[in-house]
């Protein structure tokens, strides 16, 4: 059976005059948008199909200038953004010999709020123009967001400069990653669920829920246990024994032994000493982010080692994706911030729930972030909050990857041992 491939959208956008139809001409290699020197020449919104080898097939839009005035302006500005709705990359053209970077920065406030990828293509005329780019990137800081290549649209010599530069950094929304690319067929897996105050009644948390039915949808075994918490750490050794023998007779009583035990991060600090030596584990948190940031868990596994440069003042912000009820040992407001004030005195620590992380303006400001699993965003926001940090050198970990190395440093590499990593 066939398998339909959905177009990646790329649109071409920036003012009137700065290249754009020069850049779409560029990418197909035909004079597909009219190109000339009188402002205004595209008065629509240019569509043409192409098949870009390493990324596949595309949609591109050649779109209008959005610096036009007048009632034709405004009806060419709403078809621009109407576009920018549809793109999953944009292309902001940019002529730096001309001043006001204001239509710019409006595209990149909307295309920001929307999520998209955006890239900066900065079209240079004159060889000196070169020159101004850096004080144009010092005087609008959102501009230092993003990734950028420097070109002369109308070389052709500068298309293949072009496709790489795309190929290479262009997220497609076509990547797929597998929940649990390490599953094998008729494996047992042990999900460690604690349920404790924050968990709702009458359904799984939604990490629980799709790790479960992905492992029964490739022909596995899910096995959901109830961890006592409470018992597992209880100051009398007999109690938590006795929790710790209920969990060992499960995964003995197996048929043969479990491929890996799937643990709530929070139970790190039980289940990391509990879990037999010849059984993988991994956290859903780990699990989680992994998934949604598209398969770049290493990123988030170098970003631990950030806590090691932690110094009295430093700022940490711990950013969740969601909105729930926080009481008990919540993981966000209350175990990460305690192991932080005792291990990191001074440090400074911070909280961002929901879009607020989109908000945030001065990410710079920032030793680390700590993100939850990004359970309840899609890849394409978490792709976005990436991008961000990456392009501002701020490191970034996740709650799983924390709470493991709050154990020990084996502890963190025996949850990233199933992720090849």
């Amino acid at each position: 059976m066939a398998i339909l491939v959905q177009r990646d959208n790329i649109g071409i956008f920036g003012k009137t005059n700065s290249g754009k139809s020069s850049v779409m001409n560029l990418l197909t290699q035909q004079e597909t948008s009219i190109v000339d020197s009188t402002a205004g020449t595209t008065a629509d919104t240019k569509i043409a199909m192409q098949e870009i080898h390493g990324i596949g097939p595309v949609k591109l839009f050649d779109t209008a200038g959005t610096d036009e005035e007048g009632v034709l302006g405004e009806k060419k500005r709403k078809k621009v953004f109407s576009a920018l709705k549809e793109c999953d990359l944009v292309l902001l053209v940019i002529d730096p010999a001309r001043g006001d970077l204001g239509p710019e920065i409006e595209l990149i406030t909307e295309a920001r709020r929307l999520d998209k990828q955006i890239f900066m293509i900065y079209n240079v005329f004159a060889n000196a123009d070169r020159e101004k780019i850096s004080q144009i990137e010092a005087d609008n800081r959102l501009l230092s967001f993003h990734k950028k290549i420097t070109l002369v649209a109308n070389d052709e010599n500068h298309r293949q400069p072009l496709l790489n530069f795309i190929i290479e950094n262009f997220e497609s929304k076509n990547q797929a990653t597998p929940l649990l690319p390490f599953l094998g067929k008729h494996e047992y897996c042990v999900l460690i669920i604690p349920m404790d105050v924050e968990t709702p009644p009458g359904r799984y948390l939604r990490p629980q829920a799709m790790v479960e039915e992905h492992i029964t949808r490739h022909w596995s075994y899910p096995l959901s246990f109830r961890l006592d918490l409470g018992k597992a750490r209880d100051d009398d050794p007999a109690m938590r024994e006795e929790e710790k023998q209920r969990f060992l007779s499960v995964v003995d009583g197996l048929a043969k032994r479990p491929q890996i035990i799937i643990t709530d991060s929070q139970a790190m600090d039980v289940m990391y000493p509990w879990c037999p030596a010849d059984v993988q584990l991994t956290t859903f948190s780990i699990v989680m982010i992994n998934h949604v940031s598209r398969g770049r868990l290493r990123l988030f596994a170098q970003g631990v080692k950030a806590l090691d440069d932690l110094r009295p003042g430093d700022r940490v912000l711990i950013a969740e994706a969601c909105n729930h009820s926080r009481i008990g040992e919540d993981i966000g407001i209350v175990q990460i911030p305690r192991y932080m004030k005792k291990h990191y005195p001074g440090v400074q620590i911070e909280h961002a729930f929901g879009r607020e992380f989109h908000e945030t303006e001065d990410l710079q400001a920032y030793k680390l972030i700590v993100h939850c699993g990004g359970c309840m965003i899609d890849a394409q926001k978490m792709s976005a909050r990436i991008r961000d940090l990456e392009n501002t050198g701020v490191p970034i970990t996740n709650y799983g990857v924390m709470l493991s190395y709050m154990q020990s440093p084996e502890a963190l590499a025996k949850v990233l041992e199933p992720w090849g990593l």
